[in-house]
């Protein structure tokens, strides 16, 4: 009776040391999880900084941006006016050289009164000023007619949106007050811009 009683309850603390381990393991996965948690969190944290840095304009890159568009903008379009032969486009090219113009001094009589100077560090800047060279380059080389100015109004619809899509990241990291409000009247001209290279691309040089 002792024997089995003794036996009874060898078999039993070994059942329970068992069970104790397996929830001793239980409770080291579970702190292994707890650990990994933070690093999960970090990971989101690490991607939510990479998204962040989309934003990261400076006043005086957004001012330089907006120097390098303008007067890319005005270059081409003094090309056009020379080489297109469609009235539509003439008339295009002659808009973009008033507006642009007028948008560059504009630009140029803030950072003075602000006493910003443009920044060109940016690759945003660097790529657009790089991209426009390599489209003035083009057109010159094109003679004057229908392809030139099928080329011409083409990039000016890839270059506007491009352009648009950089001023809309900008306004959102604008400091100076003065500066968001010139950048957001930007948009809404380069946006009307825009829409009308949309419009004589795609249905007038096409009728």
């Amino acid at each position: 009776m002792n024997r089995s009683l003794s036996r009874f309850t060898i078999a039993t603390t070994v059942a329970a040391c068992t069970v104790l381990g397996a929830c001793q393991k239980k409770g080291d996965v579970a702190v292994s999880d707890t650990t990994v948690a933070p690093s999960m969190a970090d990971t989101t944290a690490s991607a939510g900084s990479v998204v962040s840095t989309k934003n990261d304009w400076t006043d005086a890159q957004i001012l330089a941006f907006a120097k390098t568009a303008n007067s890319g903008e005005i270059a081409e379009a003094k090309l056009a006016r020379q080489k297109a032969t469609n009235p539509a486009v003439k008339r295009f090219a002659a808009l973009m050289i008033a507006d642009h113009t007028k948008m560059l001094a504009d630009g140029n009589a803030l950072a003075t009164k602000l006493a910003i100077t443009p920044d060109t560090s940016k690759s945003d800047v660097q790529d657009l000023a790089k991209n426009g060279d390599k489209d003035l380059k083009d057109l010159q080389g094109k003679k004057a007619g229908k392809e030139f100015d099928e080329d011409y109004m083409g990039i000016q619809v890839d270059t506007h949106q491009k352009v648009l899509d950089k001023l809309n990241d900008a306004s959102r990291s604008a400091k100076a007050p003065e500066l968001k409000a010139a950048v957001d009247a930007s948009i809404a001209k380069v946006q009307d811009h825009l829409t009308q290279a949309k419009s004589i691309k795609d249905n007038t040089l096409k009728s």
